[in-house]
């Protein structure tokens, strides 16, 4: 009873396909890509696994959407993706794995329901340990080992999500840089062909999804800001059709469509942390991503700690005063190439 009350939350007048995604109902899919021969499981509650039984080894590729409840964009592109490929399940030549990240959030129409799941992939949780997210990361950390535990070498996670500001790069993507450099370069001309305009080195995890995949599974692991974020069922999926298009090729074993634009590359200068209350941003909350500092401009303060830019010029990505204490409330990049 209580997940029903939980749907009905979400607004009228979705299309099926849209509603059952988005409240991790994959029934009739799984029936389609069973019946036509695949291994189907549905693991946990919003996670759907699809794998051949060809006996040829395929590419691996987790694409996750929803860990932000709010971020709806991805979870419309995907369901229509998703649906389609199940009327044509021969048409797909990876072994796939679909997940819907925090369930309850989305059926609430709510960021999370007590802190950022995207900060749970990781063993120190301090005050957080309790909450319904870290739990949650901890049912996602166990199907994601069991789906690239017996994967081949081609390995790839496309954590998708849309930002919460303007950003002076519509689509942008965080590319871990532990990743080997082939499998890295490949995944860099594919956020190219999704439409991304940059891409932020991070040579350190925070606790986000695509972070842990990339580190303990050797994935091609990324986070990728797709657009604005947008109400369910109401987004313009027109801002998604370069992402849909890579990302729909990608599953059907294909080259995208269209010419690489190869993405402006970033490395991080450093994170900010908040540390206390007391602590400040120099600029407004309706700061853009990328938005340009010269060295020496001040960025933050937290009582006597005072941040400021070390470079000719940085740009400040994520800007949030909001987050709890110890999480990152800033990052600090600069271009490379």
């Amino acid at each position: 009873m209580q997940q029903v009350q939980q749907q009905q939350q979400l607004p009228e007048g979705l299309d099926q396909c849209v509603r059952a995604f988005a409240t991790a109902d994959f029934t009739a899919v799984a029936q389609r890509f069973s019946h036509a021969g695949f291994d189907v499981s549905q693991p946990a509650d919003g996670v759907l696994t699809i794998h051949s039984d060809s006996g040829h080894q395929r590419p691996a590729v987790l694409v996750s959407v929803g860990v932000h409840g709010d971020e709806t964009g991805p979870i419309e592109i995907m369901a229509y993706l998703l649906d389609a490929l199940s009327r044509e399940p021969q048409a797909l030549k990876v072994d796939l794995m679909l997940c819907v990240g925090n369930i309850g959030a989305i059926r609430a129409g709510k960021r999370f329901i007590d802190a950022d799941l995207n900060r749970m992939f990781r063993t120190e949780r301090g005050t957080l340990a309790g909450t319904a997210e870290a739990a949650r990361a901890d049912e996602m950390i166990a199907v994601t080992d069991d789906f690239f535990v017996n994967a081949g070498p081609q390995r790839w996670h496309l954590d998708l999500h849309t930002a919460i500001r303007p950003s002076h790069y519509p689509a942008f993507a965080i590319v871990p840089e532990l990743i080997e450099d082939k499998a890295r370069t490949r995944l860099i001309s594919w956020l190219g062909q999704a439409g991304v305009g940059a891409v932020i080195m991070n040579p350190k995890s925070v606790g986000t999804y695509s972070y842990y995949s990339a580190e303990h599974h050797g994935a091609a692991g990324t986070t990728v800001e797709l657009g604005r974020i947008g109400t369910l069922g109401q987004n313009n999926l027109e801002q998604f059709d370069d992402a849909s298009k890579a990302l729909d090729a990608l599953l059907r074993g294909k080259a995208a469509p269209g010419d690489i634009r190869a993405p402006h590359v970033y490395n991080t200068a450093r994170q900010v942390i908040k540390l206390s209350d007391a602590f400040t941003m120099a600029f407004g909350r309706e700061t853009w991503n990328f938005t340009p500092l010269r060295e020496g401009d001040e960025i933050a303060r937290d009582g006597d700690t005072v941040y400021r830019v070390e470079h000719p010029e940085e740009l400040v990505v994520f800007p949030n005063p909001d987050v709890r204490i110890g999480l990152r409330a800033a990052l600090m990049v600069v271009r490379v190439s």
